[in-house]
C-alpha cells in the first residue's frame, strides 16, 4: 500500500501498545492512539505531530468508544489497522474473585475489544478492506493456576474473534488473533490486579511463588511490534499468530496433550452420540 495507513490502537500509552504505535509511525503510517488518560499520550503526539491523534477513552464505555471511532474517521478519513491491545491481568484463584473483580476483568479484556470491533466495522465494511488485530495472550492457550479469570477473558476474546473473522471475510475485512508470550512490559506492575487470598490456597500459592522466583527471561516489546508489522503487511494474514518460542512451544504441547486425552476417551465420546429422528412431540 503506497498511502500511509491509519492505525487505531487501544492501550497505546505503554507496553506493547506503545511499541505498536511507535513501529507504525516509524513505518510512515498514522496512528489514533487510545488510552484511558491523555497525559500518557502527550509525548507520542508531541513527537509526531499531526500523524498522531491522541484520544483519552475508557474502552469499557461503549458510547465513548463509538464516539472515538467517529472522531478518528472524521480526522483521518478512514481506518486500516485496528489493534485491540488494551487489557490488564487480574491474578487470584478462581474462588477468590468477587463479582466486581470478575466483571472488571471481562469489561476490559473482552467487552472493550468487542465494543471497538463493533464500532469500527461499519467503516471497514464500507471501505471493503481493513485488518482487526486482537491481542490475546499465552494465557488463552491454556488455563493456569492463579490466572483463571484472565485466561477466561482471553478465551472469550478468541472465540468471538474466530467467529468475527468468518462473518466479515466477504467484506474484505481480515481478523488475526495474536498470542504473545513474555515481554518486558508493565503488565505485572501497572497492569496487575490481585484478589484477597483464601488461606486454603496458601500451599499452592507458595509453589507458584517458587516458580516465579526463578525469574523470567522475556523479550523487548519492539520484537512483537516488528512481527505485527509483518502481519499487517501480508496479503494473506493468518487467523492466529504466536509470538515467541514460549507461546509456540506451549501451543503445541497443549494441543498434543489434548489430542492424547481425546484419543484415550474416544470410545466414550463416540458412544455418547447416536443420531435418531426427532422424538415424537419434540419441540411442541
Amino acid at each position: 500500500m503506497t498511502t500511509a495507513r491509519v492505525w487505531f490502537i487501544t492501550g497505546a500509552s505503554r507496553g506493547l501498545g506503545r511499541a505498536f504505535a511507535e513501529a507504525a509511525l516509524a513505518a510512515g503510517d498514522r496512528v489514533v492512539a487510545v488510552a484511558r488518560t491523555a497525559p500518557a499520550l502527550e509525548a507520542l503526539a508531541a513527537e509526531h505531530g499531526d500523524r498522531v491523534l491522541a484520544l483519552p477513552v475508557d474502552i469499557t464505555d461503549r458510547a465513548a468508544v463509538r464516539d472515538a471511532v467517529d472522531r478518528a474517521v472524521r480526522h483521518f478519513g478512514r481506518l486500516d489497522v485496528v489493534v485491540n491491545n488494551a487489557g490488564y491481568l487480574a491474578m487470584g484463584m478462581v474462588e477468590e474473585f468477587d463479582e466486581d473483580g470478575a466483571r472488571a476483568q471481562f469489561d476490559t479484556n473482552f467487552f472493550g475489544a468487542l465494543w471497538v470491533s463493533q464500532a469500527v466495522l461499519p467503516t471497514l465494511r464500507a471501505q471493503g478492506r481493513g485488518h482487526i488485530v486482537q491481542i490475546s495472550s499465552i494465557g488463552a492457550l491454556a488455563g493456569f493456576a492463579s490466572t483463571g479469570l484472565y485466561s477466561a477473558s482471553k478465551f472469550a476474546l478468541e472465540g468471538m474473534s474466530e467467529a468475527l473473522a468468518a462473518e466479515v471475510a466477504d467484506f474484505g475485512v481480515k481478523v488475526t488473533i495474536v498470542q504473545p508470550g513474555g515481554y518486558w512490559t508493565d503488565l505485572y506492575t501497572k497492569g496487575l490486579a490481585t484478589t484477597e487470598p483464601i488461606d486454603a490456597y496458601a500451599p499452592l500459592r507458595a509453589r507458584l511463588a517458587e516458580q516465579f522466583a526463578e525469574g523470567s527471561v522475556d523479550s523487548l516489546p519492539h520484537l512483537a511490534a516488528e512481527a505485527v508489522l509483518k502481519l499487517v503487511d501480508s496479503d494473506r494474514p493468518p487467523l492466529r499468530l504466536l509470538l515467541g518460542s514460549a507461546a509456540y512451544d506451549i501451543a503445541f504441547d497443549v494441543t498434543r496433550q489434548r489430542m492424547a486425552t481425546w484419543a484415550e476417551w474416544e470410545e466414550t465420546s463416540r458412544a455418547a452420540e447416536h443420531p435418531v429422528p426427532a422424538p415424537e412431540g419434540y419441540g411442541s
